[in-house]
């Protein structure tokens, strides 16, 4: 286990516009802690049908993998017993046994972020030395491993199974983009967003989980595991990760965890480098460094956003716990809506 460093000595200064230490020091799960008792009863309100809708794609999209691609499918093998393998295995005169594994990626398909995903340099001390660093200040190299001849990678603070332990259930609140902006690919930024929130009449309040449709997931399902690269480019909203005025809304708004149906929340270009000033993603900046914003990725929205629609809904309640996987970066999820 890696060597435990108090709040005091990672950090004398924390990051602008950050909430770390707002929740303690040793603080691992960040907006999450607004998810209290009193707001699970007050999403639990939020159910007046009864009905449920998964909020998962099928775990093996969105598929088109090569030998180059960073994230894998899942692929199944069976487990042996006995020297035989567990794939309609006789156990007895009258009983068979299917046992299987299975090795992917944790962030293939449906899947949430740990806030050890995303971290930067930055001078925690003011001493003119960047220091590699994560939420609260948790350090690279000490806080998070990497591999070594002995073992994989681990997260000793701030892996997903952080979150998986408080619950993850709560409001979820959804944004139409789809109605609000079609389906091609457009870049929000804080007036657009706003635009939706106010001719839908979404109310989002702290601690709520802000899922954003924009019809990408939809396309991956079409494409039925066979993506096309130059259309899925065109296709879906994605927000303006760059836009302050959209960050600023994003930490007063008190949102717990941030959600959508395409690959990352925010638009990003992997050809364009940016320079010292600039980040590459930084709406994960944003969210999971500085202020412990969990973000979920290629969630399946679709149905959910359809029956809300019918009914002039927007909140209901979320319940999305990643798997309790100690010391990974992230982790498929099953979220479910009941509404």
């Amino acid at each position: 286990m890696s060597e435990h460093v108090s709040a005091q000595a990672r950090w004398t200064r924390r990051p602008e516009g950050s909430n770390w230490g707002d929740f303690g020091p040793e603080d691992q799960v960040g907006r999450m802690n607004l998810i209290t008792a009193e707001k699970r009863l007050e999403a639990a309100r939020e159910i007046r049908d009864g009905r449920v809708f998964v909020l998962s794609l099928p775990l093996d999209f969105p598929g088109g993998d090569t030998e180059e691609s960073s994230r894998r499918a899942p692929r199944l093998h069976s487990n042996a017993f006995q020297g035989h393998s567990l794939c309609n295995l006789p156990m007895s005169a009258k009983e068979i046994c299917c046992d299987d594994r299975v090795l992917m990626s944790l962030q293939y398909s449906t899947q949430w972020d740990a806030l050890v995903h995303w971290g930067r340099r930055f001078d925690v001390d003011g001493s003119g030395n960047p220091q590699p660093v994560y939420y609260n200040g948790f350090r690279a190299g000490t806080d998070y491993k990497c591999c070594d001849e002995k073992s994989g990678p681990y997260a000793y603070r701030l892996g997903i199974e952080k979150m998986a332990e408080t619950g993850v259930q709560g409001r979820g609140v959804l944004i139409n983009l789809v109605k609000a902006f079609g389906t091609r690919r457009q870049v929000i930024d804080y007036d657009m967003l706003m635009h939706a929130i106010e001719v839908q009449r979404v109310e989002v309040r702290e601690a709520d989980m802000l899922l954003l449709y924009t019809g990408y997931g939809d396309a991956l399902i079409a494409m039925n595991r066979q993506p096309d690269t130059s259309i899925l480019a065109r296709t879906g909203a994605v927000l303006k990760g760059s836009d302050k005025r959209l960050q600023d809304w994003i930490e007063k708004s008190g949102i717990a965890a941030l959600i959508s149906d395409n690959e990352a929340v925010e638009g990003f270009d992997l050809s364009q480098q940016p320079d010292e000033t600039e980040f590459l993603f930084p709406l994960h900046d944003c969210c999971l460094f500085r202020l412990g914003i969990h973000l979920g990725e290629m969630w399946w929205l679709k149905d959910l956003a359809e029956y809300l629609d019918q009914g002039v809904r927007h909140a209901f309640m979320l319940t999305a716990p990643p798997l309790r996987l100690p010391g990974a970066a992230g982790s498929p999820a099953t979220p479910v809506a009941t509404v």
